[in-house]
């Protein structure tokens, strides 16, 4: 049975609760930006009017948020609030929850190809005349790779990070590499990638941003999907056999 709301541990929760809520409140109003300092413990316990132990817990829950970060010796200032928790809970969730990363693994698929297609117009426009040389030395790479039969990780993720930077859109950035994270961190668990379909998504880059220094948003959005498709094909293919294992219908 759980325990009742007013009873010490579920009161100290609600504590901790309000006052994280109350510090998010007051770097808000007072328009505090990455980096400033928040006010110290004493001045919070102060002007919130609770405990010194109700700020720390409060503080402790927010730097895990990355909303602050407690430097020490020389006080809490307002975090980088980077999509890094999402990216570690969602990762746990897909890949430690047992059975579930094929499921965890399709969702973050779909939501970054639609992610991708949704900025399709505006990444054109911002790479039309633009010169494409650090793109195109990253394509480069990752033909290479792919032709040794190696993955191309590191080349794949600064891929799409810099392909979004020239839109201006930094929330969107931080999803797309977010997700693009969450993506890398499953795949290997799940032995998806193949030597020709490694290929197949290296070409894939090529074509995304040809398509995009040329102005063309259909094309971009067929290259778009041509890059999604092998790890969708193999995902359909892997449902597939878990359901004959299972001896139950695919979905």
């Amino acid at each position: 049975m759980n325990a009742p709301l007013d009873a010490p541990s579920g009161v100290a929760r609600m504590r901790r609760s309000t006052t994280a809520e109350e510090i998010k409140r007051l770097i808000l109003s007072t328009r505090l930006r990455p980096g400033d300092a928040i006010p110290t413990e004493a001045e919070l316990c102060q002007e919130l009017g609770v405990s010194r132990s109700s700020v720390r817990e409060a503080v402790r829950t927010l730097a895990t948020l990355d909303i602050v970060e407690v430097r020490h010796g020389h006080g809490t200032v307002v975090g980088r609030m980077s999509l890094a928790p999402l990216v570690e809970t969602l990762v746990f969730r897909g890949v430690l929850s047992a059975g579930d990363d094929l499921a965890a693994l399709r969702e973050v698929v779909e939501l970054r190809c639609a992610l991708d297609l949704a900025l399709a117009d505006r990444v054109v426009a911002a790479h039309v005349g633009r010169p494409g040389d650090p793109l195109a030395r990253l394509v480069k790479q990752m033909l290479a790779r792919a032709g040794n039969g190696q993955t191309f990780v590191p080349e794949d993720r600064q891929f799409h990070s810099e392909l979004l930077a020239p839109i201006g859109n930094r929330l969107a950035g931080q999803l797309v590499t977010a997700f693009w994270d969450i993506h890398a961190a499953v795949v290997p668990r799940l032995g998806l990638a193949g030597a020709a379909d490694l290929l197949r998504t290296a070409h894939a880059h090529g074509d995304i941003l040809a398509a995009a220094r040329a102005g063309d948003a259909d094309a971009y959005r067929r290259a778009t999907a041509e890059h999604y498709e092998p790890v969708t094909r193999m995902l359909e293919a892997a449902a597939r056999a878990a359901a004959r294992a299972e001896g139950a219908p695919a979905a």
